[in-house]
């Protein structure tokens, strides 16, 4: 007898209204990374305003560090989904839920890593980057408390990926706005109410991770789930981990060359600007997390959809995908330079109220954000080559802007211009990774439609010898 559960979720990506799929797809994971996106900016306007403008910078410190707990997470949940959708789209169950419980495993192993990495020597990370003996008591203790949470945080990124690979959104659409509003509550009781600044917010952040995991899991535990957890699958299997890290390792490599080129920032920024451009370039770096979720939402919910539909070889369809993913991609970053970049100072003294700080992050912004409309070709670009299993292309995508590019541009602008041009860096190395993802991606479009003019002439073929299968059917039957 067939599997109810399994019809109903595999008939979710099994259908040929891509662009209702897409909007079915990216739309959750927009409201919950909206709300999630919005939690960030809100922890930073309780700090700046209840705590004060080193507080900012403190977090600003700690952000390359905790990106790497996030970038574990993304790496396990994004080579998972990979394996796991396509797995899906060809038929292999077992395979999918052997990718399931591998997942677990290796984000619990490598969590435990990075604790051992950073917790014993968090002064000496700090110092590092460049905290100045201001800054380094806010860092230190908020450093302290977020990596201490590292596993339910690296656990919840993968978990939030692993639901989306079988098509379900509002999983973890649902974590991620109630670890946001429960952290949002939190922020408002021990930092205003009970006065504990940093510690606060830090403990509050990682009480949020733990409640988003928890009901990630819970999504599993009860059943409701196409993919069932088997603890026979957590035993780790050769194959799938070099399959899934292999396709999950562009993520981690591009969020440690973020970190490794943040810390570059962050120290030419306080060299040539101080502590205010710290804390300026620190509310940037939020509001260009609102910049970038449009293309980020819209690649997500592609990535899904492409892989079932790649693995089931309909390349028309997973074509169809991808320019839809590109042009709503494109037209959403450009609205939203338009926003950022035409009125940055608005945005600025929601989070602080300090004139020298909001002047600063006014000039800045302007300079920073101009290569927000080339970023929706970048990010769906990236996640076609994680959901298709691109490995090599997908690491090439990752690595070009944070490391080949940003971190050059930083060292020499910053030499030629200052701080102009440590700001002026970042559309530098945007616009050449622009160029080479479209270099790199061409071969792959070509490719796709090569394979979607086969399948359509297949299908053609298919309709003209129906009326002889007929009558040779009906021949047989008189006979």
């Amino acid at each position: 007898m067939p599997d109810p559960t399994q019809h109903q979720n595999k008939t979710r990506l099994d259908s040929e209204r891509i662009g209702w799929l897409l909007v079915k797809m990216a739309t959750p994971a927009f409201i919950g990374m909206f709300v999630q996106t919005t939690y960030n900016v809100v922890n930073t306007i309780f700090i700046g305003h209840f705590v004060g403008t080193e507080a900012i910078a403190g977090l600003s410190i700690v952000f390359p560090l905790q990106m790497m707990a996030m970038g574990l997470g993304m790496m396990v949940g994004v080579g998972g989904l990979s394996v796991i959708s396509r797995s899906i789209g060809q038929d292999n169950r077992p395979r999918a839920e052997r990718a399931l419980g591998n997942s677990f495993t290796a984000s619990l192993a490598l969590s435990l890593v990075l604790m051992l990495i950073i917790l014993p020597f968090v002064d000496f990370w700090l110092k590092l980057i460049g905290a100045s003996a201001e800054v380094l008591p806010y860092a230190h203790t908020y450093l302290t408390i977020i990596i201490s949470g590292a596993v339910f945080n690296t656990l919840g990124m993968a978990l939030f990926s692993l639901v989306r690979a079988e098509g379900n959104t509002r999983v973890g659409m649902t974590a991620m706005i109630l670890g946001a509003l429960l952290n949002i509550m939190l922020d408002s009781i021990l930092i205003i109410w009970l006065k504990m600044g940093v510690r606060g917010a830090a403990m509050g952040t990682v009480i949020a991770q733990i409640t988003s995991m928890l009901y990630l899991l819970s999504y599993y535990l009860s059943g409701k789930s196409y993919l069932k957890i088997h603890p026979a699958n957590f035993a780790p299997d050769s194959k799938i981990m070099k399959a899934m890290l292999s396709i999950g390792s562009a993520s981690f490599v591009q969020t440690t060359g973020t970190s490794i080129s943040s810390m570059i920032l962050l120290h030419s920024v306080i060299a040539y600007g101080g502590d205010i451009a710290l804390s300026a370039f620190g509310i940037i770096q939020r509001i260009m997390m609102f910049a970038n979720m449009p293309a980020l939402v819209i690649g997500q919910g592609l990535q899904p959809i492409l892989g079932f539909n790649y693995g089931a070889r309909r390349f028309g369809l997973g074509l169809k995908g991808i320019y839809l993913a590109y042009g709503s991609s494109t037209v959403l970053c450009i609205l939203t330079f338009g926003l950022v970049y035409l009125f940055p100072g608005p945005l600025l003294r929601i989070f602080s109220s300090d004139v020298d700080l909001v002047n600063t992050g006014i000039y800045a912004a302007r300079l920073a954000f101009l290569s927000i409309p080339l970023m929706g070709l970048v990010m769906v670009s990236q996640m076609i080559f994680q959901a298709i299993g691109r490995a090599a292309k997908s690491f090439i995508a990752a690595i070009v802007r944070p490391v080949v590019f940003l971190i050059p541009a930083v060292l020499v602008m910053s030499r030629l211009f200052k701080l102009n041009g440590v700001f002026l860096s970042l559309p530098t190395a945007d616009t050449l990774t622009f160029l080479l993802v479209v270099f790199v991606m061409t071969p792959v479009i070509n490719e796709f439609r090569k394979e979607a003019a086969r399948e359509n002439k297949n299908k053609a073929l298919s309709l003209a010898r129906l009326p002889e299968l007929e009558k040779t059917g009906h021949s047989g039957a008189a006979g």
